[in-house]
């Protein structure tokens, strides 16, 4: 397991990132980053001697569909349970981190456009947030 940086959002904040280790200091991406821009899964990375990641050395193609549920919402159970019912009919790996946040793996070549259709109306009504990341 490797961290991420993310104080430039919030002071002292880290993203874990299991991996799996290629040499002393490259690491290849094993989980749907959450929170970390610019790398998803199967990217491979380097890391700084605090186990932190350095750079990315090499990009697998993959992107990463994050979804964000507005936790106070009145809609949010209906909506986790729509949006896994369609990860799972698209056949899609995925990661839910404390039933509000969603991270989706996007393969090369996979669109996304059947799922993102679903999230616009919620994210119209400010039910979610959504973006989509390489």
């Amino acid at each position: 397991m490797i961290h991420a940086d993310l104080s430039d959002r919030q002071d002292g904040w880290r993203e874990q990132l299991w991996t799996r280790q290629l040499t002393e200091d490259r690491f290849e991406v094993t989980c749907l980053p959450f929170f970390t821009y610019g790398i998803c899964y199967l990217d491979v990375v380097t890391i700084d001697s605090n186990h932190l990641v350095a750079s990315v050395v090499q990009k697998s193609g993959h992107r990463t569909l994050r979804i964000a549920l507005v936790a106070d919402h009145r809609d949010r159970d209906q909506l986790h349970e729509l949006l896994h019912r369609k990860v799972v009919e698209a056949a899609l790996p995925h990661e839910w981190l404390q039933g509000t946040y969603l991270s989706v793996d996007l393969p090369p070549g996979t669109d996304p456009a059947a799922l993102t259709e679903v999230l616009k109306a919620p994210a119209r009504v400010g039910a979610l947030h959504w973006e989509i990341d390489s």
